[in-house]
């Protein structure tokens, strides 16, 4: 089924995203974690592309088909093309139908130094447009609450959206946030802009010190003073930082679903544990059958 579909038939899509692990990481051990995520029954789960955008020996096609053939929950596939040519993106186009994967998450993906710069594909909206093109996928695309970093401004960065949707986006996901006035900000510029494809807020519960750093590295997300507070406070207390985290994202999704989102989208970093924790305290909100 394709995402965009699943809004026609459900109050609110709640979905979680997961990532490709290190080399060192066993199938059994992946296969695991995934049956775990699975078990929380998502509208479908999301797979990144993985670091750098090297397609050698990227594990999205072999997560999603754990996700879809082997748990039975929708998968959704994440795609780069800023390193990579138009026959690449063929072969893992075919990969991924032969797998009866129907989404694809199209995303200009970072410039790795080590990598050529793709003489096919120079804006996600490029391979949204390639993918459209060829038919059978239902398209997704990132949205940024607080802009682009490489964008000048978000009204700018709004307009170059506008071009992802005109070349086949029908569905959006945000990046990750901490302030839900931004994300209610960007649906009221999204409105103004004439962009009504459905959207999903990005929620990344923090319950690791060490994942602040790389947050800010990542996204630029700015940290409103309500989370700092909260960092502050138990950074040195594991445990109570964790339960600070989950709360932290539980009280954000509940409130945007108070405030008429049409979806959810949990960065679950391969955590079963604080996606079953955070899905829990929202389950009597979802209002659906999940």
């Amino acid at each position: 089924m394709f995402i965009s579909d699943m809004f026609k038939q459900k109050s609110l899509v709640y979905s979680l995203e997961v990532f490709p692990p290190k080399k060192d990481y066993s199938f059994d051990q992946i296969s695991s974690v995934l049956a775990d995520i699975c078990s929380l029954k998502p509208d479908y789960i999301s797979v990144t592309y993985g670091a750098g955008g090297s397609i050698a020996d990227n594990k999205t096609l072999e997560l999603c088909d754990i996700v879809k053939n082997g748990n039975g929950v929708e998968a959704l596939a994440h795609l780069t093309c800023v390193s990579t040519k138009k026959e690449d993106i063929d072969t893992l186009l075919n990969q991924l139908e032969a797998k009866n994967i129907d989404n694809i998450l199209a995303l200009r993906g970072d410039i790795n130094p080590n990598l050529p710069i793709s003489k096919d594909f120079k804006y996600a909206s490029d391979l949204a447009a390639y993918i459209k093109n060829r038919g059978g996928f239902g398209i997704s695309g990132a949205c940024y609450p607080e802009g682009h970093f490489e964008a000048p401004s978000l009204v700018k960065d709004i307009k170059n959206l506008k071009k992802k949707v005109e070349a086949g986006v029908s569905h959006l996901n945000s990046q990750m946030f901490f302030d839900n006035e931004d994300f209610y900000n960007m649906l009221e510029l999204f409105e103004l802009a004439d962009i009504n494809v459905p959207v999903q807020a990005g929620i990344m519960p923090v319950t690791r010190k060490n994942q602040i750093t790389r947050i800010i590295e990542l996204s630029g997300s700015k940290l409103p003073k309500k989370f700092t507070r909260l960092i502050a406070r138990y950074e040195n207390d594991p445990v109570s930082l964790m339960k600070a985290g989950i709360a932290y994202a539980v009280e954000q999704i509940i409130d945007l679903i108070a405030g008429g989102v049409k979806g959810i989208h949990l960065y679950t970093m391969n955590n079963p544990h604080v996606a079953a924790e955070i899905t829990k305290n929202i389950k009597p909100f979802l209002n659906n059958e999940n």
